[in-house]
């Protein structure tokens, strides 16, 4: 892909704007990853602030705390994974490019 400066240079006021639409779609965009069969769930918005967290009494009934950590750990990073790709998407849709540090 050959990216000529000058025009990005030419096109800075739009790019501009598209950034800022996307920056307040940020806090539209929401994924939940879960382990554990479900037994935790995470929701994440697009700008990395957790929403909601979901553990059930299965989760915590044997009091292994270190496996508990590892649900919570796991289904973060499950949430990780699926916002940046709903960024990347979204990024792809708005402006035909994606976020650098989000490529899967």
């Amino acid at each position: 892909m050959n990216i000529n400066p000058f025009e990005i240079l030419k096109n800075a006021g739009k790019i501009q704007e598209q950034m800022g639409m996307f920056q307040e779609k940020l806090g539209d965009i929401h994924a939940t990853g879960s382990s554990g069969g479900g037994m935790v769930e995470i929701t994440l918005n697009g700008r990395m602030e957790v929403q909601s967290v979901k553990i059930s009494k299965d989760a915590i009934a044997d009091g292994d705390l270190q496996m508990l950590g590892d649900l919570v750990m796991a289904a973060f990073n499950s949430a990780m994974e699926k916002i940046r790709e709903a960024i990347n998407r979204e990024m792809g849709t708005m402006a035909g490019m994606q976020i650098p540090g989000f490529t899967s």
